[in-house]
């Protein structure tokens, strides 16, 4: 699976707009006075103002090529403050070969640029912008975990190794291994490089395979195909 639209929810539309056209250089694709979408590669990123609650904030992961690490992370540290974990602003993470950088934007979102080395190709050019591959991963915090685990595999998609899932778990949910996840959790689970627990909050994705999903403006989950609908 693809993540092709993410849609998140934010109260700081101007300074996102801001941060991520301005500041990052990620091409606009759309807007209107409510809302403003990216493209991240081969994927879509919108934030909306519309039917914002509290202050949401979210987590995700943008793919990048796998020999490129260093020079986006240099290129990131131009621009923003990396986060730090244990002191370090880098994570290696040895069962996926891989390496990611994090940082905060206006709205408080947990930000990661991850580079696979088995999943994601090289590039032979200095690291831009143009570089960011599509969106990897993104955390869908919910009321019951193990429930929604078992809706996801009615659409075929499943915990990567077949572990079990649980409220307290981050599950690594797929389709198939190309290193596009949801990352599904209940709520109270730190995330990594921030001390920001995770909530629930609206959101939608949408995936190239006809599937949309997510949490809506109740705080309940869905998810839906063009022949089957579960909530």
């Amino acid at each position: 699976m693809e993540i092709q639209l993410l849609t998140l929810q934010s109260n700081n539309l101007s300074k996102m707009r801001t941060f991520y056209i301005e500041t990052l250089g990620f091409p606009l694709i759309a807007e209107d006075d409510h809302s403003f979408r990216i493209g991240v590669g081969s994927s879509q990123l919108e934030f909306t103002s519309k039917n914002v609650k509290r202050n949401p904030y979210y987590h995700f992961a943008i793919n990048i090529p796998s020999n490129l690490f260093q020079e986006a992370k240099a290129w990131l540290k131009g621009k923003v403050n990396l986060l730090l974990e244990d002191d370090d602003d880098e994570a290696y993470f040895s069962f996926w070969q891989a390496y990611a950088c994090y940082f905060e934007d206006p709205s408080g979102n947990i930000v990661e640029l991850i580079t696979r080395t088995k999943e994601n190709p090289k590039s032979n050019s200095p690291f831009s912008i143009r570089h960011m591959l599509n969106i990897s991963e993104i955390g869908l915090v919910v009321k019951d975990a193990p429930k929604v685990g078992e809706l996801l595999k009615e659409f075929n998609i499943y915990e990567r190794d077949n572990d079990p899932i649980t409220n307290s778990s981050l599950s690594f949910m797929q389709d198939q291994k190309n290193g596009v996840f949801i990352l599904l959790t209940g709520t109270g689970r730190r995330w990594l490089f921030s001390e920001k627990k995770s909530e629930i909050f609206s959101m939608k994705i949408t995936l190239d395979t006809n599937i949309t999903l997510g949490v809506d403006d109740e705080l309940e989950f869905f998810v839906a195909n063009s022949n089957y609908k579960v909530t």
